[in-house]
């Protein structure tokens, strides 16, 4: 058995839909462990957390246990994947975007308790499409809590929501995530639906950065510290412990009243994936890089958005973005209806690259196109997809799609 998860399930949808309960149920983890997370009740950054699915040939069932739940018979082991739980509140949908695009495919919530689609169940929807995703399967939760006419109700509004989407076919499975009700056939359906993509280990190594942590507690002793942690995945290539590794865009610095962006180096000390300590990381699910670093600079999700590879094999630091834009019909996620404008000169903009998310400030507009400056670089390559909102109100709502050009 790999230790390495295969690939990487997002959870989305409206906030309070039971993406964590059922990152619970699966994992038997609890995502939210920041405290402002505990307190509030709600995701605020990315979550983690590894499934194994086992398969029973005699009851032809899968399971997250090596025992089957019906037969208490042995089951195999199939697959090892990621859990990646994205924020539902509006106000975090930065990090939404910046989660999907390190997704393989997609589980969309949908509470069976609420009219759909809600506001943030139309915008995940949406960005899921714009960053990529092919494989979404949708989950009709909480229908423990509603009468079977309030339940089938629910599934015409979802049928309907999907209709006219690239995703109007995806299965729809009623569960409780609470009471793991049909988790098996999510299983089955994960299986059958989400395969592991092609992956490319033989090209130069690109992890991007969704975490960024120290672990030492507070009062240790010098000499007992240890080095920051980067988490995330490993889009290309392989990483192995003992190897000296490159960040971009890196640390800033104050050169001329501009900010510059250097480049950090460090070592890998140990790498972590599916609990287990490895002597090499390849493409695949989440995992985390033990390094040297200081810990005050990976403190708090410092690098977040940064990319790892081997000492320059990068792509370069971009602090200006040229872009060809395919914006949407509608604004996605605000209460009105409203119909997406051009872009303007001088609009600030919302733009998310890889697992990035900086600002954008205009400068130039072409047909289709513009020109921006960054408030913070990205290492990214030419062609490249990236996401873009626009404030409208106090929250920045999603407009649109771009390729950067060169």
């Amino acid at each position: 058995m790999n230790p390495q998860p295969e690939l990487n399930i997002g959870l989305v949808g409206h906030v309070d839909h039971g993406k964590t309960t059922l990152v619970k149920a699966l994992s038997g983890k609890w995502t939210d462990t920041h405290s402002e997370e505990v307190r509030r009740g709600i995701t605020i950054r990315l979550g983690y957390a590894d499934v194994t699915i086992f398969f029973c040939k005699k009851c032809n069932a899968y399971s997250i246990n090596d025992k089957c739940t019906k037969c208490k018979g042995k089951a195999i082991f199939v697959r090892k994947i990621s859990l990646v739980d994205a924020p539902g509140h509006e106000s975090l949908m930065a990090t939404m975007l910046s989660g999907a695009t390190i997704m393989d495919g997609a589980l969309l919530l949908i509470s069976a308790t609420e009219e759909c689609p809600q506001p943030q169940t139309r915008e995940h929807l949406m960005a899921l499409q714009i960053t990529g995703i092919e494989k979404l399967i949708v989950i009709q939760n909480k229908i423990d809590l509603v009468s079977k006419e309030k339940a089938l109700e629910n599934y015409k509004q979802i049928k309907e929501f999907l209709k006219g989407t690239k995703y109007e076919n995806s299965a729809i499975i009623p569960m409780s995530a609470q009471h793991s009700v049909n988790l098996d056939v999510l299983l089955k359906h994960i299986q059958d639906f989400i395969p592991t993509p092609k992956r490319d280990d033989k090209k130069d190594l690109q992890m991007y950065i969704a975490r960024s942590f120290d672990i030492n507690k507070p009062g240790i002793v010098p000499d007992e510290l240890q080095g920051g942690i980067l988490g995330g995945t490993i889009k290309c290539g392989k990483l192995k412990v003992g190897e000296t590794i490159e960040i971009r865009p890196g640390r800033s610095v104050e050169e001329k009243n501009q900010k510059v962006y250097y480049p950090i180096t460090s070592l890998v000390v140990e790498a972590i994936t599916g609990g287990e300590n490895v002597d090499c990381l390849g493409p695949g699910g989440s995992i985390a890089v033990k390094t040297k670093l200081d810990p005050s600079i990976v403190k708090s999700d410092n690098l977040t958005g940064a990319v790892v590879g081997h000492p320059g094999k990068l792509p370069d630091v971009l602090y200006n973005l040229k872009v060809d834009a395919h914006l949407l019909d509608r604004v996605v996620g605000a209460k009105e209806e409203l119909g997406v404008e051009a872009i303007k000169m001088n609009e600030i903009l919302m733009l998310n690259v890889n697992s990035a998310s900086t600002i954008g400030f205009v400068n130039k507009i072409g047909k289709n196109s513009f020109e921006c400056s960054l408030k913070i670089p990205v290492c990214a390559d030419i062609g490249s997809r990236i996401s873009i909102s626009r404030r409208i109100g106090n929250r920045f709502r999603l407009i649109g799609y771009g390729i950067i050009k060169g």
